[in-house]
């Protein structure tokens, strides 16, 4: 499953975006924001992550921006057991929407493609960022802060809960390639 947005491509991560995929995640500032990545990460570690199987209803995608030079992996985005949504973005695609625009066409896909009911996200604390994104998509706190165990932490922090009801109002589809 593919999706593009005005600014962006959505794809599955191939083998050989392996090195491309640890030049933009390979910060510590993202690595501490995300449960299962390690720190450090290497290669090894993008290899690993981009043979996992994914389910149908287990969309994980890479984010690539179209700039002059050509695509560029700007940072990753899925649905968890096809309803939490977790997303991360390189250090140089920061402040540019491309979070809200990835979870976007994410959410209709889980919606239209998928017939998800309710999805699910949490973010750590420490990084209020994602709940700014998390609110643009329309997903509303659930009240719940618990320890979320973190990889590249090393510990658990703690991560607020929130929950998008997609039975309500229903979006125009959005256009998909198999």
């Amino acid at each position: 499953m593919f999706a593009r947005t005005e600014r962006l491509m959505l794809r599955p991560g191939w083998p050989e975006d392996a090195p491309e995929l640890v030049h933009a995640i390979s910060h510590e500032d993202v690595v501490a924001r995300l449960a299962r990545a390690p720190w450090p990460y290497a290669l090894g570690d993008a290899q690993a992550f981009l043979a996992q199987p994914r389910g149908a209803h287990d969309p994980r995608f890479l984010i690539f921006d179209n700039i002059a030079a050509g695509p560029r992996l700007v940072g990753g985005i899925e649905l968890v057991g096809g309803e939490e949504l977790g997303y991360w973005l390189a250090p140089f695609a920061w402040g540019r929407g491309y979070a809200t625009e990835a979870g976007r066409a994410v959410i209709d896909i889980a919606r239209h493609a998928l017939g998800a009911r309710r999805l699910y996200a949490r973010h750590f604390v420490d990084n209020p960022a994602s709940g700014r994104v998390l609110a643009k998509l329309g997903f509303c706190a659930t009240g719940e802060i618990a320890p979320l165990a973190s990889r590249g932490r090393r510990e658990p922090g703690l991560a607020i809960g929130y929950e998008l009801d997609l039975e309500g109002e229903r979006a125009a589809p959005v256009a998909l390639a198999a």
